[in-house]
């Protein structure tokens, strides 16, 4: 295949939301955080009356050299977030097959914080 050819895959988030909450987790060798985020989007209905849009997003966050201090973040911080998509499929109790959707963070930055949270990669 010519270079010309080829096309680099890609699957990249970023958003900028308010925490819903934060649960803290440990693992063997460190530390990680499962956080729900929301985002707003406004537009206008039909009738011309104004509508706010409100998704939740799951992130998975684990502490590393590139994300720190997770223990800091709290209900109604505003976060940036950039990670990339994960689908996981389980059967729920009542016997449904379900998927759900995260967002491994790389990147975290807690807005209005002089320090972020962690550098670039």
């Amino acid at each position: 295949m010519k270079n010309k050819e080829k096309m680099e895959q890609l699957n990249r988030v970023e958003l900028r939301g308010n925490v819903g909450s934060v649960k803290l987790q440990t693992g063997a060798n460190n530390h990680g955080a499962r956080i729900t985020l929301a985002t707003n989007s406004a537009y206008h209905d039909k009738d011309g009356a104004p509508v706010i849009d409100t998704q939740w997003h799951n992130i998975v966050a684990w502490e590393s050299r590139n994300i720190r201090n997770l223990e800091k973040i709290q209900k109604g911080d505003k976060l940036y977030v950039a990670g990339r998509l994960r689908y996981q499929k389980y059967t729920g109790q009542d016997g449904v097959e379900r998927v759900q959707t995260d967002i491994l963070a790389n990147k975290i930055v807690l807005l209005g914080e002089e320090e972020p949270l962690n550098m670039e990669l």
